[in-house]
């Protein structure tokens, strides 16, 4: 009998976490899952009770839901996605609404979308963040569709997703994969942001010589002022973790090589599709590249030559300056987030308003921070803000943090510990300031070998020059 409001498919954690908040919202759920025994353990083992129907075949799955139909879909992004569609496709009918809630490249969103409307089926890209808590009490949530599929479940989204001061942090975003576009920028930046983290940890270590303990210390006082947010709260909570079996600290433990999904990867080849520099999200990704080189590091460990970090002592001035550099480096990270969006909203016809976007990462997401309400406000006053760090409040917090980032990317390099993020950012930042590049060298250089031209500053037009025949 069809009584449910929405079926979701599949049922790894986050489809199980969203599957029960549903049901906590007063939605009747349907849940099916291609292993018949991962329906039975999480119905006998999480449902409890709660309003939720499980289905152990295809067709009784899509029979339970009432018309038109609303699926969301919790997959791993790729091939088996449309797999997935193409089994559904003769079991829905117009009207009915598919939701990919799974990380999946925008452009396979896009054309998704495409094609589902051809059967006038409507298909809802949701990005989802906020990892297994957040989709079991609130995650942030970033639908992009018709503005038609998405009146019909903007209740359902608000009433599961987190709240930021009393509103839901979800809203339409656009049309077709502008969802998914802005939860991959939101996983670029994220990936900007953990790689900061990690080496003001290593500064910390290296040249300040900290305990976990200690630096566990630090970052929970961070996290009380601007720099509060799920990222530097989490790091004092890792840090502080001693392992019962061993008696240290966990992190101290674990293999330096740190993997990825690819949304990093896609934020930063999207963005040089673009022409938008993206450095520091660049950098994190190289930074996850080359950590994977663990074999290679250690070779290279006792072949090539360095400076030895050595703790000073001077640790209380130290640590004022790494709250500084980390803030102004996030700032920038979250300001190359936002170019690429603006970049990607002209360029793809979505429309997307930047203050709705900062406005639904203030909680739920693992981007969240307390600048956010800042940045909402900036994009609120103005849309079109070509880049977040000439925002007066933000250009007043990086001229303030300035001398401090320089100190830490300084004592960096004079010790030889790797900040590709904090270094990439200050760039950034210099780059952006500077009224005049010099970039008018390169341009003289590729005339030179290749005729490719150049323009002048004191007249208008093209120019080449025979420059071999001075």
């Amino acid at each position: 009998m069809s009584t449910c409001d929405i079926g979701v498919y599949g049922l790894a954690v986050m489809g199980q976490n969203l599957a029960l908040n549903l049901a906590d919202h007063d939605n009747r759920v349907a849940v099916y899952n291609r292993t018949e025994a991962k329906t039975r353990e999480f119905v006998d083992q999480k449902v409890d009770g709660k309003p939720v129907e499980a289905a152990y075949e295809l067709d009784a799955f899509v029979g339970l839901l009432k018309k038109p139909r609303v699926i969301l879909l919790m997959l791993k992004a790729g091939g088996v996605l449309d797999t997935v569609i193409d089994q559904l496709l003769p079991h829905l009918e117009a009207g009915d609404i598919i939701m990919d809630g799974g990380n999946s490249h925008f452009t396979d969103t896009e054309r998704r979308a495409e094609m589902l409307a051809a059967r006038n089926i409507h298909y809802i890209g949701l990005g989802v963040s906020g990892g297994e808590e957040g989709a079991r009490h609130g995650p942030s949530l970033m639908p992009g569709g018709t503005q038609e599929a998405y009146a019909r479940v903007q209740a359902m989204l608000e009433a599961v997703a987190a709240e930021a001061e009393g509103e839901p942090c979800v809203t339409y975003l656009g049309p077709r994969g502008s969802g998914h576009y802005v939860k991959m920028v939101h996983n670029g930046i994220e990936y900007a942001i953990m790689q900061a983290i990690a080496e003001i940890y290593d500064v910390l270590k290296r040249a300040a010589g900290m305990s976990p303990a200690q630096m566990s210390d630090v970052f929970r006082r961070w996290n009380e002022g601007p720099l509060s947010s799920f990222l530097v709260e989490i790091t004092a909570n890792v840090l502080a973790y001693v392992e019962p079996e061993t008696g240290q600290a966990l992190v101290d433990l674990i293999l330096d090589r740190a993997q990825q999904k690819g949304t990093g990867k896609w934020t930063t080849q999207d963005a040089l599709d673009l022409g938008v520099p993206v450095p520091t999200i660049s950098t994190a990704v190289d930074a996850r590249i080359i950590s994977a080189l663990k074999a290679e590091r250690q070779h290279a460990a006792s072949i090539l030559q360095g400076p030895s970090p050595r703790p000073d002592g001077a640790q209380d001035q130290l640590v004022q300056d790494l709250e500084g550099a980390l803030l102004a480096t996030e700032i920038c990270a979250y300001a190359q987030g936002f170019v690429a969006m603006r970049a990607a909203s002209a360029e793809y016809n979505y429309n997307l308003n930047m203050a709705d976007i900062a406005h639904i990462w203030r909680n739920g997401c693992i981007i969240r921070a307390a600048m956010l309400n800042e940045m909402r406000q900036a994009f609120g006053e103005n849309n079109d803000l070509p880049n977040l760090m000439i925002a007066p409040h933000f250009a007043s917090v990086l001229a303030a943090r300035q001398t401090a980032w320089r100190n830490v990317v300084g004592l960096a390099v004079q010790s030889g510990i790797p900040t590709p993020s904090l270094s990439s950012a200050l760039a950034y930042y210099d780059s952006y300031r500077t009224a005049r590049l010099p970039a008018n060298l390169i341009q003289a250089q590729r005339d030179y070998f290749g005729a490719h031209t150049y323009e002048r500053i004191d007249k208008a037009g093209e120019f080449h020059t025979e420059w071999q025949g001075n």
